[in-house]
């Protein structure tokens, strides 16, 4: 019997997805797997037993991953399964950006119990509000991940140029981009042509205060900018000073914070991206597939911290490795494992840079001697035989 420890309400078609193998609740003495959302784990102390945690989203600064890795966890993400819900929320954040909505919403309701004078007043005080479209206008997409692919296509269809950035754009994504995005050669090319600015990376270590003075700097005059991945990526400070200068004519944030909230030209969302039925449903739903299929396969979809390795099984027993990218580990690992009468009859090997990830299929071995011998490989972090 597996356990999965639940750290959020997790929808209850994902959990579904658990079969009778399978218990799951929210104590959980020695779960296998967990579920999370925005559950903040960096103070968390996690028993020997797990082995993955699966974030129902396609954020993970909230769990410790650095941690978790050096201790052989899997740390899942969802990545596309709430693409289309920020996307859409990004949609309103251009309009609300551009069209003083919602300060003209507010202004309408103090003009309750005017009488008949209420349509007199909304043609005198409307054009207090007034504000460009979108058709014509240049946006520029920093991320063309699953979220930014959608929003770039979007926007190009309500009749905006759109500049698409992104390094690291996988060949997936590059299939789903449209073929009218202009592919912008570094960021700085989306700073100096674009009216509207969308943030579409996570927040590392390199990303952090990616808009800065100097990056504000290089932006045109009157600039909109959108923050629908997280609050790090924008220098706080420099953004306010931009506002009040008149730099930035609109920010639009789902990730209020105090000195945001309030503020002129901000518009302050309570991180609604993905809080839609049909995300939080397809955000349960892939992370219990990514749980499963590694608990029970040792396949790796959508990892944050070791390689992506999905195999086919074509034996009953499977040895799945997580070790350190470092020379001669696959020999190192295949001579651990083939003593006596084992056979390995198929393998996988992939890394992502500090860590590695073994699969063998096997015969005729011996789980445990198999699993002693591996532990006393150097560079060998974790071994399951399943």
């Amino acid at each position: 019997m597996y356990e999965i420890k639940t750290y959020n309400k997790i929808a209850k078609i994902g959990l579904s997805k658990f079969d009778e193998k399978y218990t799951v609740s929210s104590d959980a003495a020695a779960p296998i797997g967990a579920i999370v959302r925005s559950a903040n784990l960096h103070e968390e102390t996690f028993p020997e037993s797990l082995c993955a945690i699966a974030r129902a989203g396609a954020g993970t600064n909230n769990i410790p991953t650095d941690k978790l890795s050096e201790a052989g966890v899997c740390v899942f993400n969802t990545p596309s399964a709430n693409a289309n819900a920020v996307k859409e929320l990004v949609l309103l954040g251009l309009l609300v950006s551009s069209r003083k909505v919602i300060p003209a919403v507010e202004w309408a309701k103090g003009l309750k119990g005017k009488g008949d004078e209420v349509p007199k007043l909304v043609e005198a005080g409307k054009s207090a509000f007034a504000g460009p479209e979108l058709r014509g206008k240049t946006l520029g997409v920093i991320g063309l991940g699953a979220i930014g692919v959608l929003v770039a296509n979007a926007a190009q269809h309500l009749g905006m140029t759109v500049y698409g950035y992104d390094p690291f754009l996988s060949l997936q994504n590059a299939w789903n981009l449209s073929h009218h995005i202009i592919r912008a050669q570094d960021v700085s090319e989306i700073y100096k042509r674009c009216d509207y600015i969308t943030l579409h990376i996570p927040l590392n270590k390199d990303t952090r205060g990616t808009v800065n003075r100097d990056a504000l700097a290089q932006m045109k005059n009157g600039v909109r900018i959108l923050n629908f991945s997280r609050d790090g990526l924008v220098n706080s400070e420099d953004m306010l000073a931009a506002l009040a200068e008149g730099k930035v004519a609109s920010y639009v944030v789902d990730f209020p914070t105090d000195e945001m909230i309030g503020a002129e030209g901000v518009v302050c969302i309570p991180h609604l991206g993905a809080s839609t039925p049909e995300s939080e449903d397809n955000c349960a739903v892939m992370a219990a597939n990514e749980l499963i299929d590694y608990i029970e396969n040792g396949n790796i979809t959508n990892s944050v911290n070791f390689p992506g390795a999905v195999m086919p099984r074509s034996t009953e027993t499977r040895v799945c490795v997580i070790h350190r990218n470092v020379p001669n580990m696959l020999a190192s690992i295949t001579s651990a494992v083939a003593v006596g009468n084992v056979n390995i009859e198929n393998l996988i090997n992939k890394s992502r840079e500090n860590y590695a990830y073994t699969m063998l299929d096997v015969n005729n071995c011996v789980k445990d001697e198999v699993e002693k011998r591996l532990l006393a490989t150097e560079g060998v972090i974790r071994v399951r035989i399943i």
